[in-house]
Order: C-alpha cells, then structure tokens, then sequence
C-alpha cells in the first residue's frame, strides 16, 4: 500500500488478528491503532504525517458500543486533538465504530478542531457528508473497498451457516466476483484547517 502511494494507514479492532504484526506497530511511524486500547498495548493511537511541506495530524479511535472492551475514546481523543493542536491545525480522525450516533458525537465534540471525523469498520458507506458548522468534514462510515459479493466482503456462506444454525466456520474474504471501492475526498484550508468541501466516492461493480 505504501509502494502505491498511501502515506498513512489507520486500523481498528482486527489490527490485533495477526500476532506477527505487533512489533511492526512498535517500530512503524505510519500505521496505528485505536488510541484508547489500555496503556501498554503495541503501537500508537496518533501520528503526523507531511504533505507538500503541511503537516497532518491522525487520529485513530475506537468506539464502545457492541465493540470490544477499551477506554473512554472522548477523554482521549480530546487529550490527542489538545497535543495535535500545538503541532499542526489540520487534524484528521478515524473513528472504528459501530453506532453512527457515538461517531456523530466525536465529530460534533471535535467541531472547530479536526478538519475531518470519518467512521469506519460497518463496511457499508453512508450518505450523511456534510461540513458541520464549525468547519469540520463529516462522513458516518466511508465503506468498504473489497469484494462486492457475499456479505460485507466475506464468503456467504459462513455468514449464513452463523445466522441460520448459529454454527460456523471462521469467515474468509470473499475471492470472487466483483469488487468496489470506497472513498471520501476532502478539501481542507491549510491556513485555518477548516474542511471546505466533502465528496463521497463508491466505485461498484469492478473486475
């Protein structure tokens, strides 16, 4: 992903699935994890990155509604958005949740202060972008970029065999079929970190 461009990669809760990955996260400056897993666990929950001599401040959060156990992301994101603050003024924020309503809460919290708040980890994009009156960009869920058949990017048949019998194997991505890409471009003022214009992207039916 980095050899295609991408300059930084945020996570949620699967960034745990793989145990060999812990000691990249210890060593790497461009991917990171929820911010508000206990102290102690491998990584870190913010970085900065440069584009074109501007200086962007990530954010990467973690929900607690029907989300595994962590801490309060408000009192960290608000101790994480104070720090960036001293360093750069356009800050962006990932919030890895399930409910709409607890990241809709993080992006009014944050109004003024993160030039971005976009959710993650439903896989399904929504279409509530907006810029909030405090000049913060909005999106609930930026969706899934994978394979468009089975069920939010996994074999149906696992998925069903758990809904119907409660029995399942372990999910696996779907391999076939087409695929679709999800994305938001987002328009920021470096001067004043303020979002000037939000566009949903949803590519469907890719070879």
């Amino acid at each position: 992903m980095f050899a295609a461009g991408v300059d930084f990669i945020t996570s949620g809760n699967h960034i745990w699935d793989k145990r060999e990955f812990r000691g990249y996260l210890e060593d790497s400056d461009r991917v990171i994890r929820p911010a508000n897993y206990p102290p102690g666990s491998p990584g870190r929950g913010s970085g900065i990155f440069e584009v074109e001599g501007v200086n962007v401040g990530v954010i990467n959060l973690m929900g607690r509604v029907f989300m595994p156990t962590v801490d309060d992301p408000f009192r960290a994101g608000r101790e994480l958005v104070d720090g960036l603050l001293h360093q750069t003024n356009i800050i962006v924020i990932d919030v890895h949740a399930e409910a709409t309503s607890e990241k809709l809460a993080l992006a009014r919290l944050f109004d003024g202060e993160a030039s971005l708040v976009s959710g993650t980890h439903t896989h399904v994009q929504t279409a509530d972008e907006q810029i909030l009156a405090g000049g913060t960009a909005y999106l609930s869920d930026v969706g899934m970029t994978g394979p468009s058949d089975g069920v939010i990017g996994m074999e149906q048949k696992a998925v069903l065999d758990r809904f119907t019998s409660a029995l399942s194997e372990r999910f696996s991505v779907q391999k076939t079929g087409t695929r679709q890409f999800c994305a938001a471009v987002v328009s920021i003022d470096v001067t004043t970190g303020r979002a000037l214009d939000i566009k949903r992207i949803f590519l469907r039916g890719l070879a």
